[in-house]
């Protein structure tokens, strides 16, 4: 008999199931550096085919590390939650070759609803966005074979 998953290994199994099945988080070299519940911190290395016509880091990109963050922090109690909304605000360019880091945290939780707020910064730390997601939770499982606490009987 094993013992029960808890919710820090529940939201490490999660992560490397969505990233495994996450195409764009392969094709932009994301990486997980950190998970917890509730919590993840993503970076990727801006590259020159990233880059849009004035020769920075497309907002699209930094939306696309921002919203990835967000999904894994969301989903990381194994109840599948999806993006109702998601508002970013960009501080600063983010320039060829540089490492961005996002940070996703849980700021509300409700049974079918959650509210998270996601920082990406550059290199020494400096602000690149700011973003805030809001998940809609279903009544699924992200992991079939992992308990998930939202939706035990």
């Amino acid at each position: 008999m094993t013992a029960p998953l808890d919710d820090q290994h529940i939201a490490e199994a999660v992560a490397r199931d969505m990233a495994a099945k996450d195409r764009v988080f392969g094709a932009f070299g994301i990486a997980i550096v950190a998970v917890r519940p509730g919590e993840v911190s993503l970076s990727m290395t801006v590259r020159e085919d990233m880059l849009n016509g004035h020769d920075i880091c497309h907002g699209g990109v930094v939306f696309t590390l921002a919203d990835t963050a967000f999904a894994m922090a969301c989903n990381s109690s194994n109840q599948t939650a999806v993006a109702a909304a998601v508002e970013i605000s960009f501080v600063a360019a983010a320039e060829n070759g540089e490492v961005l880091t996002a940070q996703a945290f849980e700021r509300v939780r409700r049974r079918r609803t959650g509210i998270y707020d996601i920082t990406v910064t550059g290199r020494d730390g400096r602000l690149i966005a700011l973003a805030r997601g809001h998940a809609h939770r279903i009544a699924k499982k992200v992991v079939a074979q992992l308990p998930s606490p939202g939706l035990e009987p």
